[in-house]
């Protein structure tokens, strides 16, 4: 018998008045995986979430945990766990005793889930502040205190609010990384909702691209970047060069729209390609972003990786043929 998924939505629908936030929406998401939900802001990603954890009732649909129907259950009923951006944390309880306060709820004895809560401090390295106040923390470190007091009540599944989005891109980069050592290391289901689709490509075995109350693709990271279904994905995650019907026919000899990645294309001052002309050069300390105005009529994004350290600012103006392989041209479906 196939092992039953995390999660499973079927015809899940939510209106708030006249506004469809998600639309009679089916998915699974497998027991394990670190899952993330990606969109726009109104794309329905949180409200989606929301209706996971029982803070939302759906209009209409059904919600199942691990093969149990939980739609109707309170969100205290369901064995998952929220992480908020704003952390959530309670300003007069030290850390420990934040961590330990849904051990105390669930009636556990006061030994015992104070050495819980240390062993889950332990797992994101914070053990020596168990006595500090959340507010003598820094932004990732509450962060990380927030994370061990949803692991330590031990959810099947652990949802993520968009945690990360409070801290600058340093720490954020670094927490990244934790993120996924944690839930690989925890073995359970981490479903993330974020708007950033770099956050998404690097920590997800899987991402849902949400637009407009609905899935517009579900897939791995690379098959999400590598091969866009539309052109809201194409130029949603990552940077395309989008060519609607008519311009795919006239420069690329294509039948409707197509994308191309700025990375897959290299510019030589001669050779066979599309003429054109540089027209602005922005330096990206790891690459560099050039723009060429083709002589067809299409303003081309080139990005080239900075491994010979060349002058950027003399190439304005200068005169190049930009070429690609056929392969790298990833047909849309409008």
């Amino acid at each position: 018998m196939d092992e039953a998924p995390a999660i499973r939505l079927r015809s899940l629908t939510k209106s708030f008045g006249t506004v469809t936030a998600v639309d009679a929406l089916d998915l699974d998401i497998r027991q394990g995986e670190f899952f993330s939900m990606l969109g726009p802001s109104g794309s329905g990603k949180t409200t989606v979430l929301r209706l996971i954890a029982g803070f939302e009732q759906p209009t209409s649909g059904t919600i199942e945990l691990f093969g149990e129907d939980v739609t109707s259950r309170a969100p205290f009923d369901r064995d998952v766990n929220t992480v908020f951006q704003d952390y959530a944390l309670f300003p007069h309880m030290n850390v420990l005793d934040n961590v330990a306060y849904g051990l105390r709820v669930r009636g556990m004895g006061r030994a015992e889930r104070r050495e819980r809560a240390r062993e889950a401090l332990a797992s994101v390295r914070l053990e020596e502040f168990a006595e500090r106040k959340p507010t003598q923390l820094s932004g990732g470190q509450r962060q990380r205190v927030a994370l061990a007091r949803a692991t330590v009540v031990e959810p099947k599944a652990l949802l993520l609010d968009e945690p990360l989005g409070a801290l600058d891109l340093k720490l954020r980069q670094g927490m990244q990384v934790e993120l996924k050592e944690m839930q690989r290391a925890l073995g359970i289901t981490f479903i993330f909702v974020t708007h950033d689709q770099e956050e998404a490509l690097t920590l997800s075995d899987r991402i849902a691209v949400f637009n407009e109350g609905r899935i517009e693709q579900l897939g791995t990271p690379q098959e999400i970047y590598e091969h866009p279904v539309s052109p809201f994905v194409a130029d949603f995650v990552g940077t395309s060069n989008l060519f609607d019907a008519d311009e795919a026919k006239r420069m690329l000899k294509a039948d409707g729209p197509r994308s191309l990645r700025p990375e897959k294309i290299t510019l030589a001052d001669a050779g066979k390609g599309l003429p054109g002309t540089v027209s602005e050069v922005i330096y990206l300390g790891t690459s560099t972003r050039i723009l060429v105005d083709l002589d067809a009529g299409y303003r081309l994004n080139v990005l080239e990786q900075n491994v010979a350290g060349a002058a950027t600012h003399d190439r304005r103006g200068s005169k190049v043929v930009a070429s690609w392989s056929p392969a790298d041209v990833v047909e849309l479906h409008p």
